[in-house]
């Protein structure tokens, strides 16, 4: 599946990245980091995250495994380098950023993984798969 198919296929926001049941009919379930893992699933046959999903289901459990896997950058570092993506200075299309975005959540400012775009950054939020212009941490991992 091409990039732009992948952001748009049927998706709904769920904590811990299971699958969810809409008018009966079963979809795949995302937040932010497994959003990304998906992908990284989609490129590469092997999903970064399985072990993490289904493992929490709220924000407060998210902020508590992100912080017990050393941070969100910390969390890419080992896990798409177990599967040899490396660290990048210019990303594009398809590769794995660190942006800074207001939350949807809670609407606070945080850094969340992305997957760049064009000139743009696609991620998950509580309304779904968007794509927008972000800040950039600076942090960003290719595909081998």
């Amino acid at each position: 599946m091409d990039l732009e198919s992948f952001i748009r296929a049927p998706r709904r926001w769920q904590w811990g990245g299971m699958p969810v049941a809409v008018d009966g009919v079963p979809m795949p379930g995302e937040d932010c980091t497994t959003f990304v893992g998906s992908w990284v699933q989609e490129v590469s046959g092997i999903d970064p995250a399985v072990d993490l999903r289904g493992t929490y289901s709220t924000a407060e459990e998210a902020a508590e495994v992100i912080a017990r896997e050393g941070g969100i950058v910390a969390i890419g570092d080992v896990r798409l380098g177990r599967l040899g993506w490396q660290r990048v200075d210019m990303p594009t299309d398809g590769d794995i950023g660190i942006v800074t975005t207001v939350s949807g959540v809670d609407l606070t400012c945080k850094e969340i993984p992305a997957i760049r775009f064009g000139p743009l950054w696609a991620l998950m939020g509580p309304r779904g798969a968007m794509v927008k212009k972000l800040d950039w941490s600076g942090v960003a991992w290719r595909a081998p």
